[in-house]
């Protein structure tokens, strides 16, 4: 089973047998572009290059071949936004990416009286730049001839799912304009209830319908791989957004369970079951999936914006380490923070504060710090967030976390496995497959064309790896989160 993790930083592709452990992997970075302070995109041409590099390194590495591969599935970065054309397969744009804050005065006229809840009863989210409706006005407004175009059905819009599955289903030779439902319950666009687009939406958005792909369930066919990808006469049977792939390959199936994804950001989902569950407290209520006919799937969502990007940051910025991996060995060497607190606000603070005039700050400073508490203090920042995000949760839900499962790139990191573990009070458990996003779609995908014959397979894969029990002295715990809070304030109206 094959599946195509296309991310925020890299594109990856990989292959599952049918314990859903890995046989191959092959990634791939891409360039992150940043015209100005606040924009940031991606050249969506170099992303679909990468895609066929991957795919077919992934094949040759394990010695197999498209015809050894069941089927496909599609992961993907979510509510980075494409527009293309339908002749020529070439983007009009850069994908504009979910970390962009461009459309921050677009996003407050859309809210006028109503404020940034104008949409939310509709479609679970406030009005944010995180969203990819907003990114798609910009590109209309912002390009001459595009909105035209767009209304005379010339253009496709759409999230990187969309982007990567009508290039590998043929592209302009008959490419499927299609994405699913939690992709696009992404755009700020989609009726949560009906799961369509919603027309009054699109028309104060100025989104002309005409460039909105078909909304598919998360499971099921998207038709045959063809053209100039990788994975020729392959089924395309499964697609999720990112954080909804982990929670299901994470097998959270059942209402009250939850997840954790440490990557680029940090994305904690609580599946809340056949019914949407709408936030007092900073959340965004998302469809979790949506397998064949089956009801939809619903969860509450906390995102933030940035977690392991600012790792890399502290890597590429300033030159802190020359690998990602070396900031626990620096943040290891001290025994605390020194009194430093990091507010990574670089795109504004997400859940529960959303906040889009923040900007990042570290508080705290004197001579004594240096910096390995500048690393460490890196590190707590995700923990911290993330502890926000879980309390948020609980009292939206009611319920009360007994553990966490995490995954993503970053639970490598014992250090901060350690310290979320002590400043949430819970044990914190990885699985055996810490990459649980492909593992998602490939599930999703592999469901479809009977590859696992239900949800009890996914459930059986699952198997712990580690667990990290909390030991901090409850007085060490309130402090710390004090004086982060503290910190976070100090991160407002400073853009």
């Amino acid at each position: 089973m094959a599946a195509i993790d296309q991310g925020t930083t890299s594109t990856r592709a990989m292959i599952f047998d049918h314990r859903g452990r890995v046989v191959s992997v092959e990634q791939l970075e891409h360039e992150q572009i940043f015209p100005r302070a606040g924009w940031v995109e991606h050249d969506a041409a170099e992303i679909w290059r990468n895609t066929r590099r991957v795919g077919a390194a992934a094949l040759a590495s394990a010695d197999l071949t498209a015809k050894d591969i069941v089927a496909c599935g599609i992961t993907n970065q979510r509510e980075t936004t494409v527009i293309w054309e339908r002749e020529t397969g070439r983007p009009v744009h850069n994908a504009i990416v979910w970390q962009d804050t461009r459309t921050g005065e677009l996003c407050e006229q859309l809210a006028g009286d109503a404020g940034i809840d104008r949409y939310r009863e509709r479609t679970g989210l406030p009005l944010s730049t995180y969203f990819a409706g907003p990114k798609a006005r910009w590109i209309l407004d912002s390009v001459d001839g595009l909105r035209e175009r767009a209304e005379n059905g010339e253009l496709c819009f759409g999230t990187m799912d969309s982007w990567i599955a009508w290039n590998m289903t043929g592209g302009v030779d008959g490419g499927r304009h299609v994405t699913d439902v939690t992709n696009a319950s992404r755009t700020m666009l989609m009726d949560l209830r009906t799961l369509s687009w919603d027309p009054d939406i699109c028309a104060e958005l100025g989104i002309p319908m005409a460039m909105l792909p078909e909304i598919r369930s998360s499971s099921g066919d998207f038709g045959a791989l063809r053209g100039s990808g990788p994975l020729p006469g392959v089924p395309l049977s499964g697609i999720l957004g990112d954080q909804q792939a982990a929670t299901f390959g994470q097998a959270c199936l059942e209402p009250g369970e939850a997840k954790n994804t440490y990557g680029t950001g940090n994305f904690l989902l609580l599946n809340t079951g056949t019914e949407p569950v709408f936030s007092e407290h900073g959340l965004l209520t998302t469809v979790c999936y949506r397998i064949g006919e089956e009801k939809p799937r619903y969860a509450l969502e906390g995102s933030i914006a940035v977690t392991g990007s600012l790792i890399q940051w502290l890597r590429d910025n300033l030159g802190l380490f020359p690998n990602a991996s070396d900031v626990e060995r620096l943040a290891a060497e001290v025994d605390d923070n020194g009194g430093a607190y990091f507010v990574p606000a670089f795109s504004g603070l997400f859940a529960p504060r959303w906040r889009s005039d923040a900007r990042g700050v570290i508080v705290g400073l004197t001579r004594f710090v240096n910096k390995n508490h500048i690393a460490r203090a890196a590190l707590e920042a995700s923990a911290f967030q993330t502890r926000e995000v879980i309390e948020a949760m609980q009292a939206d839900s009611g319920v009360t976390l007994s553990t966490l499962k995490v995954d993503g790139g970053m639970v490598v990191n014992e250090l901060l496995m350690q310290f979320q573990a002590d400043i949430l009070d819970v044990p914190v458990v990885r699985p055996v497959v810490n990459e649980t996003t492909a593992l998602g779609a490939a599930y999703a995908a592999g469901l479809a064309v009977g590859f696992w014959e239900s949800e009890d397979d996914i459930r059986a894969n699952w198997a712990e790896d580690r667990r990290w029990e909390p030991g901090m002295a409850v007085e060490d715990r309130d402090r710390l989160y004090a004086e982060w809070n503290r910190a976070v304030e100090h991160s407002f109206g400073l853009n």
